[in-house]
């Protein structure tokens, strides 16, 4: 079985990319996924527990059988946490993944080449 190892960076290194343009960016699609996607959901959430709360008799509400308006809402807490959890693998994938993997790489070889030059010397 094969060891991976972890490579050491230096501080430098790490903030060095941190102050490029395209760490930046990086931050900046992922802050415009997270950051409006969490209010959307807290609020949603807040409206589920408000709803139990002061609105007992419509959550109360029979929908079929002995399913009410509440348990509808309760599951649909979990469908939207699957939801998010989609629609956020899916934005990585395409906005986020490829800058960090992007600056992961150029990170590790700028590493790579001065290890190389240091055994060299």
């Amino acid at each position: 079985m094969t060891q991976l190892t972890r490579r050491e960076i230096s501080q430098q290194d790490y903030e060095r990319v941190q102050r490029s343009d395209e760490f930046q960016e990086l931050r900046k699609r992922f802050r415009g996924f997270a950051f409006p996607m969490t209010v959307v959901f807290m609020v949603w959430y807040l409206l589920y527990v408000l709803m139990s709360a002061y609105a007992v008799d419509f959550m109360a509400t029979k929908v079929v059988g002995n399913i009410n308006v509440g348990l509808i809402f309760g599951l649909l807490q979990f469908v939207s946490t699957f939801l998010i959890t989609a629609l956020y693998v899916r934005h990585a994938n395409k906005n986020t993944d490829p800058i960090a993997d992007r600056l992961r790489e150029q990170l590790e070889s700028d590493h790579d080449a001065l290890r190389k030059g240091a055994k060299r010397a």
